[in-house]
């Protein structure tokens, strides 16, 4: 027992069993439906596991008791061994001897826990008591060996970048907009992501973040510390660094005055539109020097990343293949595509011909809203990857061309969305609105492709550049097919000039 088990003044904590055979798996998957970041909403499923990760070490103060754990699903709805079949949740839940009403929304169950007796459980991302041990944990850490808090028994270990120190004085504000993990941030110091849904393996987001927060990139909300967990199953007796990690949080800046940057984007557009005489150089709201800003600023991060994680090359016809095999699938789900396949197919076999493709880690699923602009510049954000790809996939290098893309499409949608929003309380106009959308697109396109590039590309680079942009419009063509059938023509009118080309 160390003496963190002791409050202050107190008798020592009773120490807290890793076992679950006495959690109700019924309780945790009606908390789970509940919700905003659970991923399974509609499909039939049974939790078929629950493993308790650990506790987060609780300084002085005796409750709450904040505990981590695993819950493991099963989905009945697709055939057993499916890649979608299994998924895993981080639940961590702050436990209480008696109830508190403060917390009545966050309520997830009550149970007789060993040792301990009968404890109301609750979300503990909801329970600014429970946030401050975290906060106290991290604090705790950098003053580790190598900045690492670790539990022995369990594997829990909190980590520490140095160079900044926390502010344990602040609040914590859980964030209520998020759809997939859980943030929380503490005061205006830091920001807690805590990842819901999680894969064991390194997590990209932390992996990227520790490595241009070491670099000191001026790009990037600086990584402070991290949370993980390694499987006491998957550890080699004979090699005690061995194991399966799971990376469950991760604590950085908090850019709490930027600003983000698709709301920006919307509202330069917005300022275009309410002046019918102003072109798109002359508007106030003129996005040009922004878009050019972020040209620059993604340029930096590409090369930082090629300098700390290398870069190879990959046979283009691969490349070229990946985006082909995705075509039949969006063909049958939006056959809006099917006049513009052959067009899409020649352009794949152009990517087939180059030969070998450049590729280094990328963002991989870059857009204006992974972006913030401060009053220092313009931050770049969430290098979680695409989160449809599994984990092993989005730790693989990929072409930068797909970020570029990804922007691209971003800029074509900004004034699009605005446009079709101006229209519901002024039909007028609509005709003098596309071509002010069209111009505003062009505009920050072309100002952010050439400060990223430094130039004009080449004629490789925009074979590669016009196959990316076609394969996101493609995806995003589906996406409205399924969920907003009257913004399908936003996508597909990317779709169409590309085939023209």
């Amino acid at each position: 027992m160390t003496s963190s088990d002791t409050p202050r003044g107190g008798s020592p904590r009773a120490p807290l069993t890793l076992r679950t055979d006495h959690l109700d798996h019924r309780v945790l998957a009606d908390y789970l439906v509940r919700t905003r970041w659970f991923a399974g909403k509609g499909r039939p499923f049974t939790v078929t596991g629950v493993r308790r990760l650990g506790e987060v070490p609780a300084g002085s103060v005796p409750e709450p008791r904040v505990v981590l754990h695993l819950v493991e699903l099963t989905y009945s709805d697709v055939p057993a061994g499916a890649s979608d079949e299994v998924e895993r949740y981080q639940v961590p839940l702050a436990l209480y001897s008696e109830a508190e009403s403060r917390l009545d929304h966050a309520f997830v169950g009550w149970w007789e826990e060993p040792g301990l007796g009968w404890v109301h459980a609750y979300d503990a991302l909801h329970d600014r008591e429970a946030m401050a041990r975290w906060q106290q944990a991290f604090h705790t850490a950098a003053g580790r060996p190598g900045g690492n808090l670790l539990d022995h028994e369990s594997s829990l270990a909190f980590h520490r970048l140095p160079g900044h120190d926390l502010d344990l004085a602040a609040h914590s504000t859980l964030f209520s907009g998020e759809q997939s993990n859980s943030s929380v941030a503490f005061g205006e110091d830091a920001l807690l992501k805590v990842f819901r849904k999680v894969t064991p393996g390194v997590n990209p987001d932390v992996q990227v973040h520790e490595v241009l927060s070491r670099a000191d990139s001026p790009d990037v909300a600086h990584l402070y510390g991290w949370v993980d967990w390694v499987d006491p199953d998957s550890v080699d007796p004979h090699d005690p660094e061995s194991g399966e990690v799971v990376q469950l949080a991760m604590l950085q800046q908090f850019l709490r005055t930027a600003s983000d940057g698709w709301d920006l984007a919307l509202s330069s557009v917005r300022n275009l539109f309410s002046d019918p005489e102003l072109h798109a150089s002359a508007a106030g709201g003129d996005f040009a020097g922004e878009a050019t800003r972020l040209g620059l600023t993604l340029r930096a991060v590409h090369d930082l990343l090629v300098e700390h994680f290398g870069e190879d090359e990959v046979p283009a016809r691969e490349v070229a293949e990946r985006m082909g095999d995705r075509l039949p699938a969006a063909l049958a789900a939006a056959p809006a595509l099917e006049p513009h396949r052959e067009s899409l197919e020649r352009l794949f076999d152009r990517v087939a011909a180059l030969g070998h493709v450049g590729v280094h880690r990328i963002h991989g699923d870059l857009h204006l809203g992974q972006t913030l602009r401060t009053s220092l510049g313009w931050k770049i954000v969430d290098f979680e990857g695409e989160p449809a790809k599994p984990l092993a996939e989005r730790l693989l290098p990929d072409c930068p061309w797909r970020d570029v893309a990804g922007m691209l499409r971003s800029f074509d949608y900004a004034p699009r969305v605005v446009e079709r929003t101006w229209a519901e309380d002024d039909p007028d106009g609509a005709d003098v609105r596309a071509a002010k959308a069209q111009e505003w697109a062009n505009r920050a396109k072309n100002h952010f492709l050439v400060a990223y590039a430094g130039g004009e590309v080449t004629p490789e680079q925009r074979t590669l550049l016009e196959a990316y942009v076609a394969d996101k419009a493609v995806y995003e063509t589906v996406y409205e097919t399924r969920n907003r059938p009257t913004w399908v023509e936003i996508p597909l009118q990317a779709v169409a000039e590309i085939g023209a080309s």
